[in-house]
C-alpha cells in the first residue's frame, strides 16, 4: 500500500483502467481532479500494487477524514480493485490501511456505502468489522451544477 503523492502518467493510466470497473457510467477523474484529491489535507488516495508483475497499480481507495461537532469522522469512497485481482485480499488490505490511517488521524468512526449487489464487497466489510446500519441514505442533486 502507498499514498499517492503526485499525478503522473502511471496513476492516470491506472485510474482510466480501474474507475470504469467501479462504475462504467461515471466519469473518470481528470489529472486536475486527481491533483485536488492528492493536495487536500482531508483526503488520502491509497494505491495497491501488484507485487509480482512490475508493481503496477491494481487497486485504489479514497479516504476522507474531516471534523464534525462530535469529533473526526472518516469516509471510505471509490474502492476499486482490478477484476483480475479480486478475491485475493487487495480490497481488504486497502480497507485496513484506510482504517489505520483514519485512526492515526484521530477519527472516531469510519463510514462507507456499498451497493447490495456487490455481495463480495459487503461480506468483506462486515468481516473486517463494519456494521450495517439501519438508515436511509438520501441524495439531493444540485440542478444545473457543474459536474467535475
Amino acid at each position: 500500500m502507498e499514498i499517492a503523492r503526485t499525478v503522473d502518467p502511471e496513476l492516470l493510466e491506472a485510474v482510466k483502467r480501474l474507475y470504469p470497473q467501479l462504475n462504467p457510467a461515471a466519469a473518470t477523474p481528470t489529472a486536475e481532479q486527481l491533483g485536488e484529491i492528492i493536495a487536500s489535507p482531508a483526503t488520502t488516495l491509497l494505491l495497491a500494487r501488484d507485487t509480482g508483475n512490475g508493481g503496477w497499480i491494481i487497486g485504489s481507495l479514497i479516504l476522507i477524514v474531516f471534523r464534525l461537532g462530535r469529533g473526526l469522522k472518516g469516509i471510505i469512497e471509490d474502492v476499486v480493485v482490478d477484476s483480475e485481482f479480486r478475491g485475493k485480499g487487495v480490497g481488504e488490505a486497502l480497507s485496513r490501511e484506510a482504517l489505520r490511517i483514519a485512526a492515526e488521524r484521530g477519527a472516531v468512526i469510519v463510514d462507507l456505502t456499498s451497493l447490495p449487489a456487490r455481495e463480495a464487497a459487503n461480506r468483506l466489510y462486515q468481516r473486517i468489522g463494519f456494521k450495517r446500519r439501519d438508515t436511509n441514505v438520501y441524495r439531493f442533486e444540485i440542478p444545473d451544477a457543474g459536474r467535475d
